[in-house]
């Protein structure tokens, strides 16, 4: 596969995944894709913004402050994410405007190369979870508290606080809305639990068009430095290829973590998502 293809199959699939989820919206050359039901869309936030096909067409400050407006509205982070290949002047109107923005380079798994078995702690197990699965509010509490504190590190958030936010999200409704993508096949979540059924590490993945990203992965402070996340990484990868999917990629933020991803068969893609203001993704 090209470099130029496997770029042209990254830009499909945010340019169609959304709409399993939401509605776009035009904004000129930019488009806001807004939530159909309650709940937590797939880039990370309520909503999700990026320039329209005609990657030529100009964005003007005016263009990016309708969305803005749009977003308070409906109440959602003022967020923008695209491909920067894609657009590249969007990002100093971006920042012009205010917004900080963070780059993500992208890696997409090798197609000839077979993903490698990952090792697993004593009594730790990899399971697909389920719509009804017991450990699902524990795994989508998981990226929470991953994310809160950044880095491999081993770190101070546990079990008592992995629980703690878990009925939250049970409580607020999160739990919920994620129910149905699963039942219906629009997301996978794979989690790594210890042997009383608690989530250590986790991850998901959304298919469309033979294309996916792995998303989400993140491993509980305490339970780091043990291989789970690139075992469960492994395991979406695994799970993907056997279930259809040809174009596997990530996204990733620390050096350290594209090193895990590398021996796991990854390589770089040669594109960047950028993502501004938007809540925190692996």
């Amino acid at each position: 596969m090209s470099d130029l293809s496997l770029r042209a199959r990254i830009e499909q699939y945010y340019a169609t995944v959304p709409l399993l989820f939401a509605d776009a919206e035009a904004f000129g050359p930019l488009r806001l894709f807004v939530r159909k039901e309650p709940g937590t869309p797939y880039y990370g936030g309520p909503s999700h913004a990026q320039p329209t096909a005609e990657g030529s067409a100009v964005v003007t400050a005016a263009d990016i402050a309708r969305v803005r407006a749009r977003q308070r509205e409906l109440g959602v982070p003022e967020a923008f994410e695209w491909l920067a290949e894609a657009a590249p002047m969007l990002r100093a109107r971006i920042e012009a405007a205010g917004l900080p923005v963070e780059e993500r380079p992208l890696m997409a798994l090798d197609p000839n190369r077979p993903v490698p078995p990952q090792s697993l702690p004593d009594g730790v197990t990899i399971r697909v979870l389920t719509a009804d699965d017991s450990a699902l509010p524990g795994a989508l509490a998981l990226p929470r508290l991953a994310f809160a504190e950044a880095g491999t590190a081993v770190g101070s958030a546990g079990r008592a606080e992995l629980w703690a936010v878990a009925e939250v999200l049970v409580a607020d409704g999160t739990v919920a809305t994620v129910r149905p993508a699963i039942r219906a096949g629009h997301k996978t979540l794979i989690a790594a639990l210890a042997p009383d059924g608690t989530p250590l590490a986790a991850g998901h993945y959304h298919p469309a068009n033979g294309t996916t990203e792995i998303g989400g992965v993140g491993t509980l402070p305490t339970a780091r430095r043990q291989g789970l996340a690139a075992a469960v990484t492994a395991a979406l990868a695994t799970h993907a290829r056997d279930h259809g999917v040809h174009t596997v990629f990530l996204a990733y933020a620390e050096e350290v973590i594209a090193r895990i991803y590398a021996r796991l068969g990854f390589r770089t893609a040669g594109v960047t998502l950028l993502i501004a203001n938007q809540p925190a993704r692996s």
